[in-house]
């Protein structure tokens, strides 16, 4: 588990230097993954109508729920490679 972390750390790292950005569909896949990874499952009421990119971003994490967070650890730092 601490090879996996140290790589996700250097992933996290690598993600905010890419050679170009990702599309948004992407951007909330790395979002929600880092999220569950760090944090667990999404707690908490879903942003309102109002609020669409606080809801696309509820709904992206809610969608990796129950994942464990070296799983989510590891398909992060496997989508960051894939971007690189």
């Amino acid at each position: 588990m601490a090879n996996l972390k140290a790589r996700f750390e250097q992933a996290v790292a690598d993600s905010k230097k890419l050679p170009e950005k990702p599309d948004n569909a992407t951007l909330l896949q790395i979002y929600s993954l880092y999220k569950q990874a760090t944090e667990g499952d999404v707690e908490g009421k879903r942003p309102g109508f109002t609020d669409m990119v606080g809801r696309a971003k509820w709904d992206a994490w809610n969608g990796q729920k129950g994942k464990d967070a070296a799983t989510a650890m590891q398909e992060y730092v496997d989508l960051i490679e894939s971007l690189k």
